[in-house]
């Protein structure tokens, strides 16, 4: 009785300590069927991240014998263009989806699609057919890296992301090293559609593995209708974009009727958009998580590392056959020097994160070390040493490890838990749309270069063919000829790399405006009290610091 007398006098000293001592039980009642398997779901979320990074590395290594066997060879560009534009247009969706109908079944059901159209491609009669279910497989793979971010997001707080940052710089470093490998061998030992076939034993597995062991909270089905005109536009917006990053300069002059139309509609349809989500109860992507500083932030900065990241691997591999004679057979080992700083480097700073929870100097340094990568990718000359180049990769890859994972990090944890779906598949929209522009815009400033120094020298007759040639037919060129070619590819790289030096000076400015949040989560600790102390303190910083949003949910 004493003891109740004693809560009644005094509340405020005493009811915070027992509410506390009340949340800590609830908590680690909630965490404690996610702990168990958690090991165990991130390696099945790896399969389905490294389905998705896999595809597209095998199936361009298969794309001369698919042609040879169903032909359509003006519709070859196709069959890429319809996986990234099927991709990119339906990855708002899913995260929405996620968040309004729950992740798991979500996830599934785009692995279930990505599987379905991996069948059917290795199926396919004609390039027709092909083309259509590549649309099919690409719808599939939005799903499935917008689901993996997001289930991470829902497993494993922010604090504690750090040390699976490693594991996903792995899988990154295994696509674009071992995608080209396994390609041709699969091609040349079991015949091109085995390029499709391999997604389904290793789909079912991620399947399985997902079904059996991941427990995520049951989320309440929402009774908002689904926001179907936002999505239409953003789809049409998102499908112009890329249509004009894919065709500019290639299928159609800049200037011509086609691209300008596609320009005029891609700006009227994401006018609109924006128009819509300011009225939609349920939006696909809703604008007020823009609100927060770091988000934007971060979704520029990773605009900026797609945009750096796939000209990389555009040109150096470009580069290094072109100019320096190696091999295009092992060109995903030309990579090898970049993809392995990155790997080293993203597994230190989510190490040095989980344990002080900092991340700001991250991106700064990150932006740094890019900028100054690219401008040293840009000195190579006929006369650059493999050695030499090597340690430039090095330098740009260190710069991608501290940025990759650190933007999707900083990104899930500026919004609350409720818009998790639509952060992570935000983020990765626009690393995806800065690819493209990236891979556009580079690729034409180095085809122009290529083309202007070839007719200055007189042999412009090879370029006709294609602005790329591999080190065999080099080899067979006359030597004035073939000298006159690795100067024009190596100024081809000097102008794109530039250009990305110069595109990375602004994510680094970005960089400085990184506002320090703290991390939803604590790091481990043997005492829970302190731990839960230290969570409640930075629940009430981050939430002062975010301008009253509300991110003090529990993971």
């Amino acid at each position: 009785m004493a003891g109740i007398s004693g809560d009644k006098k005094k509340p405020s000293a005493e009811a915070p300590g027992q509410q506390q001592a009340n949340q800590q039980p609830q908590a680690q009642q909630e965490a404690q069927p996610q702990a168990r398997s958690v090991r165990v779901v991130i390696l099945a979320l790896m399969i389905a991240m490294l389905l998705a990074m896999l595809d597209n590395m095998i199936v361009g290594t298969a794309m001369p014998t698919i042609v040879g066997e169903l032909g359509g060879l003006e519709h070859l560009s196709w069959v890429v263009t319809a996986y990234t534009l099927a991709t990119a247009a339906s990855t708002p969706i899913w995260g929405k989806l996620g968040d309004m109908y729950g992740r798991k079944g979500t996830f599934l059901t785009s692995i279930v699609l990505f599987l379905i159209g991996s069948a059917l491609s290795g199926m396919a009669q004609d390039m027709g057919q092909l083309i259509g279910f590549r649309a099919i497989q690409g719808l599939g793979a939005g799903g499935l890296m917008v689901g993996v971010m997001a289930i991470i997001g829902d497993l494993v707080p922010p604090r504690e992301r750090g040390k699976y940052q490693g594991m996903m710089a792995a899988v990154m470093a295994v696509a674009m090293i071992g995608g080209p490998l396994v390609g041709g061998t699969i091609t040349d030992h079991l015949g091109w559609r085995w390029s499709f076939y391999i997604n389904l034993p290793l789909g079912a597995v991620a399947l399985a593995m997902v079904t059996a062991v991941l427990h995520l909270p049951k989320k309440e089905r929402t009774k908002a209708r689904i926001d179907y005109l936002g999505a239409g536009l953003l789809t049409v917006g998102i499908t112009s974009i890329v249509l004009v990053t894919t065709w500019g300069g290639t299928e159609y002059a800049w200037d011509s009727a086609v691209i300008m139309e596609l320009i005029a509609i891609g700006v009227a349809a994401l006018t609109g958009f924006f128009f819509v989500e300011t009225k939609a109860a349920e939006p696909i992507m809703p604008l007020h998580i823009f609100r927060s500083r770091n988000f934007s932030l971060m979704s520029v900065i990773g605009f900026l590392t797609g945009f750096v990241m796939f000209g990389a691997v555009l040109f150096l591999p470009l580069y290094q056959q072109s100019v320096q004679g190696a091999s295009a057979t092992n060109s995903g080992l030309l990579l090898l020097p970049m993809l392995m700083s990155m790997l080293v480097v993203s597994m230190i700073a989510g190490r040095v994160t989980t344990s002080t929870g900092r991340y700001r100097l991250f991106p700064i340094i990150g932006g740094g070390l890019m900028m100054v990568g690219l401008y040293l990718l840009s000195t190579m000359d006929t006369e650059t040493s493999r050695l030499t180049s090597g340690l430039y990769m090095a330098v740009l890859g260190a710069g991608m490890g501290f940025l990759m994972q650190i933007t999707m990090l900083v990104a899930q944890n500026s919004v609350e838990l409720k818009d998790m779906g639509v952060a992570s598949s935000g983020a990765t929209l626009f690393r995806t749309l800065g690819s493209s522009f990236g891979v556009a815009i580079m690729g034409a400033l180095f085809t122009s270069r290529v083309q202007d120094e070839m007719a200055a020298k007189g042999g412009s007759a090879i370029t006709e063919r294609s602005a790329q040639l591999d080190a065999a037919s080099l080899a067979k060129l006359p030597d004035p000829v073939r000298e006159a070619y690795e100067f024009a590819v190596s100024s081809g790289t000097h102008a794109a790399f530039l250009l990305g030096a110069a595109v990375a000076v602004i994510g680094f400015l970005a960089a400085f405006f990184v506002k320090e949040v703290p991390l939803r989560g604590a790091a481990p600790a043997p005492a829970a009290e302190p731990s839960a102390d230290a969570e409640q303190s930075a629940d009430a910083e981050e939430s002062a610091d975010a301008g009253g949003e509300k991110v003090t949910e529990r993971v």
